[in-house]
This record gives C-alpha cells, structure tokens and sequence, in this order.
C-alpha cells in the first residue's frame, strides 16, 4: 500500500514550485506517472505520489521461478481506484507541486486537474468517493488541505461510499487470469470479433500487454502484419535498443498505454497472440508504418483482418518520404526511368514457368521474371531418379509442363503490362547453386490479371519467402500468399494430394529409325496440330504434336533458306547474310504458337520436310514474300509452287534483302518441244573435265573458268597462312568440304559416303572426278570459298540421240575414244532435251566444228538412240543415216551385222 505521510527521514521541500505535464500512466489509486512534452526524442517523466491518502495496493504476480510464493490479489476497491483515476487523468494536463521527497528519490504532492490549482484536486477527489483513506497520523491541523481531506472521508463514511460500504468489497477483487491453458482454442473461440480491453503495458512499439474486458485475461499481443524496432536483452541484463526503439515505443505509448479500446485477437501461431488494436482515434498497426516505426513482416500479414494493402501503402508511403527506419532507404527500382519501371510489350516467349521473353515498343527483346514466385522443381532424390534417361525439365518436372502451357496459352502473342519491381543482382556459382544472370523481376498483368497471382492460386508455381529486411519482392506480395493459402486449402495442383501428371513425350528428332515410322501416319493424316516449340533457324524448327505426344524437327518445304552460323569441326562457320533476320522473323510469327503441318517427306536425318500454316499463311510463302528465302526447286511439284516464284519474282524485282546485289542472268535457251517448230542450236564453249564409264561427263563453263581461278588461288593463299589441323575435321555425308587431291593441291568436294575414317568417298565439285580419301585428307570449307560464292562449277552431262552398247568390251571402247578425243579439252555444247539425271547434249571439237556424238555412229561404236520430237527429226535423220551407213561397213558393233534383230538379251544389247 502506498504511504502517503513523509516517514521520519524524508525532508520537507520548501514552497514547492507548480509544474506541469501530461499523465502518462496510473499506478495505483495514489500514484501516477507524469511526463513532459516530446523534444527530438521521448519526454523525462516522474513518478508522483499522492499526499496524504492510501489507496488499496493492486494485485501483483509472483516472481516467475519462486513456486512458494504466490501471486498477490487486488485489495478491495484497489482496481476501481485505479479505474477512477484512469478514466479521469490518463493522456490529461495535470499541475502539481512535490511537498516531500524521501531520500530514496519517491516524491510526494498534490496534483489538480489543469494547469492550475483551481482545477479539481484529484486527493479530493479519490477520498470524496471512497476509494482512498485519509492518513491522519501525519496532518497537521493548521493545515485547510489536510482538514478538507479528513472532512471528505468521513462524509463518505457516513453516506458508505466506496470502502466504507457494507460487505468489506469482495466484490470488487478481480479474478485475474495471467495465463490461459489453450491460447489457439482461446483465440479460435472469440471467431476475430473485437472485444473490449484495456492497455496495460506497452513492451515495444508493436508488443502490448492488453487487460481483456469483462473476464480479466491479461495476455500479450503483438500486433499483425508489422514489427518495430525491440529493446535487446544483453547478457548483463541491460537492454539495448534499436534505432527509433524508443521512439516507436513512446508513439505507442502516448497513444494506448491504458486507454479503452478493442482488439480483434486473429491468431496465435507458437504461443503468440496477434492482434489489431482498434481505438476511436485511428488503427495504430497503420499509423506506425505510416510514421515509418514499423515495417511489414509477411508471417502475420496473413492473418491481418483490416486489410493488408492498407498497410503495404502505409509503409511504401514511409519509404517514400524516407522518415525514420527508412532513412537510408532505396527503392529496388530508384535507378530506373519511369518508361523502364512501366511499359506494355509483347510476349514473344516463355522461357520456363516463372519467365518470358517480351519485345518492347523499340524493338528490343528483354527477359522479365515473374517477381516473387517459384516454378515446380524437383525436390530430394526424384532429381536423380533415372540417372540413365535424359532429363528434360519441361516434361520430367512435375507440373512444369502444366505451368509453361498455362502462360503459353495466355500470353504468346499478346501485349502485357509490366510493372518492374527489383532488379536482381548477378550472382556467382556457389558449392550447390548454379550461376544466375541479373534478373530483372516484374509483376506482369493481362486484362487487369496479375499473371503471377493467376498461376500461384492454380497450385503451379510457389511463393517465395523472404528475409524480413529483404526489399525486393513482388508489390503484390500479399496477394501472392492469399492467393498460394486458397491453393493449399483447395488442393490444387503442387499442393495436390494426388499423383502426379506424368507426360511420356517421345522425341524422335534425328532418330532416322523412328522417323520411318512415323512418316506413313504423318502424311496420311494431312493437316496436323502442332507447337512450335524451338526455332533453329528460318526454316528448321522442332515441333511438339499433342495428339501424337512427340517432338520432331520440321524442315520448310520448297524454299532454301540463309544458314545461320553453327559449330563445325575446327571452328565456327560464319552465318549468311540475312540469315539471323529469317530466324527472328520466323521466332516472332510461329514460336509457340499452335499451328498446323503437312508433312511431306523426310530426309536421310530423320527430319520431316513439309509445310507449316499459322493462322491460315504458308510460312514458306511468307519468308519468301519478305525476301528472307529463295524457292527450292523440289517446290516445283508442290501446289504452292506459282505463289512460291510469283513473291521471289516480286522480291527479286525490288531487289530486297537478298536479291539485294541480285542481277539479271541471260537465261539458257533450251528447246522446248511443244514450242519450238524446229531446232535453233545455241552452241557455247565448255571445258571437259571428266568423263565417267556411262557415258557421262562432266564440263566447266568457260564463261566462269576466270572466277574458278581467282577463287582456287584465294582459298589455298587462305590455307597456305592459316593451315588445317589434320584430323580436326570429322567427316559427314553430304557436307562440302575442302579435299587435297593428289597432285597435293586442295579443290572443293562434296563427301559422299563415310566407310571409315581411313575411306572417304568425296566428289570434286568443280571437276567431277571422284576419289577415295583418308579423313586427314579433308578440312572444313570456309564460307567464303562454299557454293553459295561460286557454284560447284563441273556440271553433269550426256550425249543425245546415243544408245551406250551394254557389253563392257564395247563400252570400254566408246569411253576410250571419247576420253582421247574431248577430255581436258575445250568443246561447243548444246543442250538438245532435258534427261531424268541431266541434260542430254551435243558436244563439236573445238577446231573442226565436228559431232562428236555422230562420229561415234558413223564409227560403229554407238547406237541411235531414236527421239519422236517433230524439231529434232533432221538430226535424228543424220544419225540413222550415219548408222545405216557404219551397218553396212559393218563396224565394230556391227561387224556380225544387225544383232537387235535377235531380240535376245543374251548377247548383251537390247533395243
């Protein structure tokens, strides 16, 4: 029970000064805390005693770890004392004057109510209603104040107020609760309605001690969504607080310490109460984060019942204006222009299930990350299941397939918009984490969507968790984790209890075997539903069938497209032009766009060749309209084949791209048979190069042979200063290449078959002649010296209106007079008719002007071989002639006269 007379050592303070303050807190029914006015930081305060009276002492828990000693209860009437003066002081203007201060430093007075002692005199007041006793062992009766007191208490005695009423006040003893036994169950049963309470005590700016109204549970509670800076329990006892630790404190303090309010309790995870506190005045969670006291903490924003992006904007608003713990604050974003914190681009791409690939207005592509989440990923030892089998995290992760097709089917295609959050730092490759580019991470929505938010509550992707001082997160974090809470309750995909999808795609991409198959079914089916799911080149891409569930990689029929630079053996082979331009333009029409395929056929790699139709356009087509592509000749028998030739002419005309440096060639004149009435030769000057058993051969125009020299000397001046290493090449059917042949010059070759590495069939493209090399014979062909510079100049050709004889004797005899006449030699040709292998052609010696072709059937060597073309019949009239005549002479062929009357295949000739 607090004394109120001065005991023997105390000293009497002479003619006390009136100070003033504001009562911060009530003590007991005698005693009260006054502090000043708040001056860069908390105010002084004093505790001042009441004069003269004692009320009843409050109830006191017993020292925690002390089991004999009990906790103390309220004495009666103690609680409505403190009550009374609570209600009537607590946040008021008070003046007082100390009388007696004790040696120990407790100090003694009057206090009034105002600024001055005409306000009430609370001793008075306390005494007038009962609630305290007049100690009058000490009063002096010279004194009015003393006198007014003893006068006071017993007209309550006589009308039995307060103490002096009947009963002794059991009644007003209060049951206090220090602990409750289930604080879960307790919360859990209040069902977050608010209820009336009082402040009791203020740990920090965001943990109280709250008395709950009627039943007198005193219980802790920290209050949701925020935390402010704490008071550090150092191993001596002290407490060290944190910057704005006080500050926070006092800010609580001056604003609930023992006022009446009401809390919503919303939880209680691991023993601690959350809470709001709800005052008449405003919500304090709020006004501390706005005063920049407090920051958001996730854990507990959950659970917030007043809305969480009340607070996140009460926060950003302290960060802004950088006050208090936010200080020293930057933005993750405070080093970006406004046009690059929030613009509209076009999704191009989805990279995984967290990322896209987005074309901004400039044309400039850039990767955004989906700020705050995490696609599906392996967990423990499912990573290393099948050590043996391919990982592919598209199909092999769970869910991630579900992920990346969900974003597919959204945004391919279509304008977002995109709010940049933070810029994630590049980081190094750690003992177990991979190395990560900077990142930038942004929250991305469609039609007010936030696609994040979208993709957490479907259960495909998670929400990360952060380190409280961790700034740089989503600006819809809270959303995220409402919207992950809803996927969790509701089982939804990562979170489902169910097995898992498990999505067995076959890729038979370069599997020739597989391929075979599986072109029978592809071209029957006609058109074909497809995604396109990479982009090699302009016209190479893979694709994935979904009714088929398989991977192939797709050839564009009937065009011939710029190669992009690839690896080969002992180097990189530099792009053509215009060939990056084809990629890119093919990557923005059909990269993971569904689209349609007819499959034609497929090449000996085991890709399928065909057409790919987006939206109703040919791909084909397009890439030719946009002069990226040239038709193929294979386009010839296709129905797309007049639109093919029709844009390249167009394309050619205008000179675009790359018929940039195009130009007009004179086109060979060949015969046409339903056109021309009669033959009109156009003999031009060639060079045999090459003469092959069938009668076959190879020649060189002459017209280029200057260009062939210019480039032969060029490519082994190029050799010469940057030699080849020898074996570095590796070999592979149908590439060009560089061959030395055995006059150890190298020429360009095309290899056409791989026995081993010691055997390598290789053609010399501009001679003709073949050859079987070892591999350290061959290097890479640089892409200045390939076909596309110069084509292969040794062009295959046969003779017309001749019939070969089949036996090998004879034959040999032919080849014989033919490679003594015309090989290494310069001739006139003519292309008489087009043949199923190659022209077919007549050939004069140089000099003489001489057929050489009807030579050999006037020698008897040959047959006619008899054309039915109305503009050829004077020629083939010759060479019957010529043949009837070498019959009669009966030579060489003919020496046992007209066999082929025999009609017996036996003799090795046939019709």
């Amino acid at each position: 029970m607090a004394s109120v007379s001065a005991p023997a050592q105390a000293a009497q303070v002479s003619s006390a000064p009136l100070q003033r303050g504001i009562v911060k807190m009530v003590l007991s029914g005698c005693a009260i805390i006054v502090r000043g006015q708040p001056r860069g930081g908390p105010p002084p305060e004093r505790q001042i005693n009441l004069s003269n009276i004692r009320a009843g002492a409050l109830a006191r828990r017993a020292a925690q770890g002390q089991p004999d000693i009990k906790d103390t209860p309220d004495e009666p009437w103690a609680f409505q004392a403190r009550e009374f003066l609570r209600k009537k002081l607590i946040g008021k203007e008070v003046c007082f004057n100390v009388e007696i201060k004790t040696a120990i430093g407790r100090e003694y007075g009057m206090v009034y109510l105002g600024k001055d002692t005409t306000g009430e005199n609370i001793a008075e007041s306390l005494v007038n209603e009962g609630l305290a006793t007049v100690r009058r062992e000490g009063i002096r009766g010279n004194n009015p104040e003393q006198a007014r007191l003893c006068e006071l208490e017993d007209q309550a005695k006589a009308s039995k107020k307060g103490l002096w009423s009947e009963g002794g006040g059991t009644q007003t003893i209060r049951d206090l609760k220090y602990t409750i036994e289930n604080p879960r169950n307790f919360v859990d049963s209040l069902h977050q309605k608010p209820i009336n309470a009082i402040i009791e005590h203020v740990r920090d700016g965001s943990v109280v001690r709250a008395l709950l109204l009627p039943d007198y549970y005193l219980v802790t509670v920290m209050l949701s969504g925020v935390k402010c800076p704490t008071f550090k329990r150092e191993a001596d006892g002290t407490e060290t607080p944190e910057p704005f630790a006080a500050e926070a404190k006092f800010f609580t303090e001056s604003r609930l310490l023992q006022r009446d309010v009401q809390i919503i309790l919303e939880s209680c995870p691991n023993q601690i109460i959350l809470g709001t506190i709800l005052h008449p005045n405003g919500n304090i969670t709020e006004l501390l984060l706005k005063e920049g006291f407090a920051r958001c903490v996730d854990w507990s924003m959950a659970v917030y019942t007043q809305g969480a992006e009340k607070l996140r904007a009460a926060e950003r608003s302290a960060k802004e204006r950088k006050i208090r713990i936010w200080k020293d604050y930057v933005a993750p974003t405070a080093n970006l222009d406004q046009k690059d914190r929030q613009f509209v681009a076009k999704v191009m791409q989805v990279v995984n299930a967290d990322a896209m690939l987005v074309k901004l207005n400039s044309g400039e592509h850039k990767t955004i990350h989906l700020s705050s989440i995490r696609p599906p990923r392996n967990e423990g030892e499912e990573k290393n299941k099948d050590k043996d089998k391919r990982f592919r995290p598209l199909y092999d992760i769970p869910y991630m397939f579900e992920a990346r097709e969900f974003l597919r089917k959204k945004l391919i295609g279509k304008k977002v918009n995109v709010t940049v959050d933070y810029i994630r730092a590049a980081t190094g490759p750690g003992e177990s984490t991979p190395a990560f580019p900077e990142r930038t991470c942004a929250t991305v929505t469609i039609g007010g969507i936030n696609i994040a938010e979208a993709l957490v509550s479907k259960g495909l992707a998670t929400v990360i968790r952060y380190r409280q001082d961790d700034d740089q997160r989503s600006s819809h974090y809270d959303e995220l984790l409402a919207a992950e809470a809803r996927a969790i309750k509701n089982g939804k995909g990562l979170h489902s209890k169910k097995e898992v999808p498990i999505h067995r795609v076959a890729d038979i991409s370069g599997e020739t075997q597989k391929a075979k198959q599986f072109l029978p079914f592809l071209q029957r089916a006609g058109r074909s539903e497809a995604v396109v799911e990479h982009v090699f080149s302009g016209s190479r891409l893979k694709l994935y069938m979904p009714k088929e569930t398989c991977l192939i990689t797709f050839l564009l029929a009937g065009i011939e497209c710029p190669r992009s630079a690839r690896n080969i053996p002992g180097g990189m082979q530099v792009a053509e032009p215009f060939s990056d331009e084809a990629t890119r333009f093919t990557k923005e029409l059909v990269l993971q766009r569904e689209v349609e395929v007819e499959v034609e056929s497929m090449d000996k790699a085991g890709n399928f060749i065909g057409w790919l139709h987006i939206e109703g356009l040919n791909l084909s087509v397009a890439l030719v309209e946009n002069a990226l592509s040239k038709v193929h000749f294979t386009a010839e028998r296709s129905p797309y084949y007049k639109t093919l030739v029709s844009a390249e002419e167009q394309c050619r005309k205008r000179k675009e791209k790359i018929w940039a440096n195009y130009e007009e060639k004179p086109v060979e004149e060949v015969v046409h048979l339903s056109e021309e009435k009669e033959r009109v030769p156009n003999y031009r000057p060639v060079f045999v190069t090459e003469i092959s058993d069938n009668l076959h051969f190879y020649a060189q125009d002459v017209e280029t042979g200057a260009q062939l020299e210019t480039l032969m000397e060029t490519m082994r001046a190029e050799i010469a200063a940057h030699p080849p290493v020898e074996g570095s090449y590796a070999p592979r059917r149908g590439d060009y290449c560089l061959a030395k042949f055995a006059d150890g010059e190298w020429y360009r070759a095309r290899v056409e078959k791989v026995e081993s590495p010691a055997k390598v069939h290789v053609f010399y493209i501009d001679y003709g002649n073949r050859e079987v090399v070892p591999s350290t014979r061959l290097a890479a062909m640089p892409p200045a010296f390939s076909t596309r510079t110069l084509p292969a100049q040794a062009t295959e050709y046969t003779f017309a209106f001749i019939q070969v004889p089949q036996d090998e004797d004879a034959r040999a005899d032919v080849v014989d007079c033919i490679v003594r006449d015309i090989q290494n030699s310069q001739c006139l040709m003519n292309v008489e008719y087009s043949g199923a292998s190659c022209p077919h052609v007549t050939i004069q010696f140089g000099d003489t002007k001489d057929d050489v072709g009807l030579g050999l059937v006037k020698e008897g060597l040959v047959m006619v071989d008899v054309r039915k073309e109305k503009h050829l019949q004077k020629m083939v009239t010759e060479y019957l002639n010529s043949q009837e005549s070498a019959k009669s002479a009966r030579l060489n062929i003919w020496r046992y006269g007209d066999f082929r009357a025999d009609d017996a295949d036996e003799f090795g000739y046939r019709r």
